[in-house]
Parts: structure tokens; sequence; C-alpha cells
């Protein structure tokens, strides 16, 4: 796992917007409606691939070199370099949302008690697996 990628896109250029894809990354196929937009989600999209393929245990391909890389008319060779290591940091602290069942009497004494139930499962699950932070 590198903490730099750096990979080349193609920006192709229609009437109705801007077409990202990646020649080495097939499926990571963002758009935008101008060229300054386009590179910021060239950007996040390529964040989310290869975080995507780190968290599957994938192999990240190595980036073509450019020289190998065709291009049709209205179509833009770009480079576009990421950072990972506090990507990857937002995506560990990124809350997600679990479904649990309790028994209903159970539920009316927490709501009666004001239980804040994030907090108190954050809280419980910590202490059962001996977690500091």
């Amino acid at each position: 796992m590198k903490d730099t990628y750096i990979f080349p896109s193609i920006f192709y250029a229609a009437p109705d917007g801007i077409s990202i894809s990646f020649p080495d990354l097939p499926g990571c196929l963002p758009c935008a409606d101008n060229f300054e937009t386009a590179f910021k989600r060239a950007k996040e999209a390529l964040q989310i691939h290869i975080y995507g393929m780190e968290e599957d245990g994938e192999t990240i391909p190595e980036p073509s070199p450019v020289k190998n890389i065709k291009l049709d008319a209205n179509e833009v060779l770009t480079i576009i370099e990421v950072w990972m290591p506090p990507f990857r940091e937002k995506m560990l602290n990124q809350s997600v949302t679990k479904a649990v069942k309790i028994p209903r009497w159970l539920d009316s004494l927490a709501r009666k008690e004001k239980v804040n139930y994030s907090h108190f499962l954050q809280e419980s699950l910590k202490k059962y697996l001996n977690v500091t932070s």
C-alpha cells in the first residue's frame, strides 16, 4: 500500500459536459460540467476507487506510461495525483449506520432516561473491545 498514487486520466469534452476515465482503472468514471470541477471529481473518484481496491485486497496496477495512451478527438490526457493518508483517515472515522434490535420495554426505559443510543453503543463497544480513543 502506497501513500501517493499518480494515474493518467482522459477527459472527454462534449457539449453536455466532461467524461473522465482512467485507462488503468476500469469502472472509475467520474464526470463534470467544467474542467475545474472535472479535476476535483477525478481526484475524489481516484481516491475512492483506490481505497475500495485496498479494502478489498486487490492489487493496485502500475500506471500506464503516458506515451502508450492513444487519444481520440475531443480527448485530453491529464495526470491525477492523490495523497491517501488523510483520505484513509477520513474513511476510517466516517460514521456508519447499524440497525439493532432491542425489546420494546428496554427501548421505552431508555427513551424515558433520554439515552443517546449512538453514544452509548460507541462507549460500550470501546469498553468491550478495550479501546481507548
